[in-house]
């Protein structure tokens, strides 16, 4: 292997495996269903239920690097356990490593105060409370996150904050009890990312109001709780500030680089899983006389299929393992590499399979509509595939600017 797993990492994947195949795949039809029927707005039972047996398996908080609160995993070892946990819907969040959460409990280590960590991060650790993050405005063409127009005003001892934002996942969870929101508290700085500041905001202040939740192809639970939320003039302590006033761009830096790497690891995972499914299914099927795994085209596919996740897979392990050497900042090439690459190479497998199961494939039985919500959603979540493009092509010329 170019990226070998340390013995602590093969014993984890040993027991992931184990726990995915004993507890999570039995149980996802019923996470479906619960999240079906008991919409976006309330708890789903079977991950409650689940997630102390994760916690007695030692198979909590792995996303959580150089922290006595986690695994102490580097960004390589935890990409393949992302993996596995990305093969089910239902895995991420009984393991306490789904997103948000994940994000907004590195942002309260590094950037909260000791206050901070003991009121909202101890209960996420714990998997007691959830979280949300308001970033995206539905008013503002919010790929280029400087027109954010949510706004942050100190007024004595206290913070004003006034916004509408929308895909805040989680928001509609009735255990999410704190918000990180991103507005600007000096909009007439003339360095564009510093004008934002990001600010801890409890979800039961007055003036926050969840308007509604929000469907993903229809999903509302699956793959999150995407919602709508609007703040009129929410009053918090300037104690919530994270790290201080004009440093939000820089938060974000260090949440959205790990983040990323999450989303495709676990992008991989689910296309290993969806690859699994089409192999399974055209061997089961026959059409002109011969098994759908005879047909040239359907070889054609599973043969692209193979060779594009292993691509992906080899992408983001260097990208993983660059952020380890040379941290965020420097690895931004190859984290944008991966944003683009991952979730364009899931569509295109899961699109295939969905071909390879007939009419069924569009249905909800297979999971391969669920998979491909996710998957398309993820070239627009952390930023589109535009962006990430151009910062690619950018790093690139610059390669060649005294040419």
């Amino acid at each position: 292997m170019l990226y070998p797993m340390s013995p602590k990492v093969v014993e984890l994947k040993r027991k992931l495996e184990s726990f995915m195949d004993l507890h999570i795949y039995p149980n996802e039809e019923r996470f479906y269903r619960e999240t079906e029927e008991l919409g976006p707005w309330k708890v789903y039972p079977v991950v409650e239920e689940l997630k102390p047996l994760a916690r007695a398996e030692g198979l909590w908080n792995l996303f959580l690097p150089e922290s006595s609160h986690g695994a102490g995993l580097t960004n390589l070892e935890y990409a393949p356990l992302c993996e596995v946990m990305g093969r089910s819907h239902l895995a991420p969040e009984v393991f306490n490593c789904s997103a948000p959460d994940t994000g907004n409990m590195e942002v309260l280590e590094r950037y909260g105060t000791e206050k901070d960590k003991e009121r909202w991060l101890k209960p996420l650790l714990a998997g007691e409370i959830r979280s949300c993050f308001a970033m995206t405005e539905p008013a503002v063409a919010s790929s280029d996150a400087t027109n954010i127009e949510s706004s942050i005003v100190r007024d004595g001892d206290h913070y004003v904050i006034n916004g509408r934002k929308w895909y805040t996942t989680n928001a509609t969870d009735p255990r999410c009890k704190i918000c990180i929101f991103m507005g600007k508290t000096d909009p007439d700085n003339a360095d564009r990312h510093k004008q934002q500041s990001m600010i801890l905001v409890p979800m039961e202040t007055s003036g926050v109001e969840i308007k509604r939740a929000l469907p993903v192809f229809g999903f509302y639970g699956v793959p999150d709780r995407a919602s709508e939320v609007v703040f009129t003039n929410v009053r918090v302590p300037k104690e919530n500030m994270l790290l201080g006033e004009g440093r939000g761009f820089e938060i974000a830096q260090g949440r959205l680089g790990p983040g990323r790497i999450h989303h495709c690891m676990r992008l991989i995972g689910l296309s290993e899983r969806t690859l699994e499914k089409m192999c399974r299914r055209v061997r089961s099927r026959v059409a002109f006389g011969k098994p759908v795994s005879e047909q040239t085209v359907t070889q054609e596919r599973i043969a692209e299929a193979r060779i594009m996740i292993e691509q992906a897979r080899l992408l983001t392990l260097n990208a993983a393992y660059a952020m380890d050497i040379v941290g965020n900042k420097v690895a931004k090439a190859e984290i944008a590499m991966i944003k683009v690459a991952v979730p364009n190479m899931a569509c295109q497998i899961i699109d295939w399979a969905i071909q390879a199961h007939g009419g069924g494939g569009t249905s909800n039985d297979f999971g391969l509509t669920q998979a491909y919500a996710t998957a398309r959603l993820l070239r627009l979540a952390d930023g589109p595939d535009e962006v990430h493009r151009n910062q690619i092509a950018r790093f690139e010329l610059k390669k060649y600017s005294n040419a």
